[in-house]
């Protein structure tokens, strides 16, 4: 795909499903609020209803639909996912069914291109449940590289998937 941002925005809210390049590892991800889009995903991972988290669009969106319990700024951008109460329990229900919503920001052009359309999007790893996430797009399998819309391939990344932050404590994966 071009570096072309409007059909970027274009594609992000119009419910395509995206193999994109993060600070840690390829994610696999989509226009939240599109539940149809969401659903796509879950059903490409062969996923049950586990939680997805987003990359968030703000600081400041954080702060309006979950309750901050940690310090933003020492986490954000980089390679954390925040796990953090929801402030309406019905919020994104189709992305995470719990009372918490995963939210990140990494530290990647790609994910601060998608931040500017104001749109929290699914960020999850790209590979079915329970099989390691890739870290170069020759790894994916035929299987899921049919079923997305868009891959964006900067080459090989050299991560693996982003702490968890629950209640202020870090958890590796």
């Amino acid at each position: 795909m071009k570096n072309d941002k409007s059909e970027l925005r274009k594609n992000v809210l119009g419910g395509k499903i995206f193999i994109y390049p993060t600070d840690t590892i390829y994610g696999i991800g989509c226009n939240a609020l599109d539940e149809d889009a969401v659903e796509r995903i879950r059903q490409l991972k062969q996923r049950d209803l586990k939680p997805f988290s987003v990359i968030a669009p703000s600081f400041k969106w954080i702060e309006e639909n979950l309750i901050v319990d940690c310090d933003l700024n020492k986490y954000l951008p980089g390679r954390y996912t925040l796990v953090l109460k929801k402030k309406n329990p019905g919020f994104l229900k189709w992305v995470s069914p719990l009372e918490t919503l995963g939210v990140r920001i990494p530290n990647n052009e790609f994910c601060f291109n998608i931040q500017k359309f104001r749109v929290p999007f699914i960020t999850t790893s790209v590979n079915l449940s329970g099989q390691k996430p890739i870290t170069e797009i020759a790894e994916l399998t035929k299987e899921i590289r049919e079923k997305v819309d868009l891959i964006v391939d900067v080459g090989k990344l050299n991560g693996s998937p982003s702490t968890l932050v629950i209640g202020g404590k870090e958890i590796k994966r």
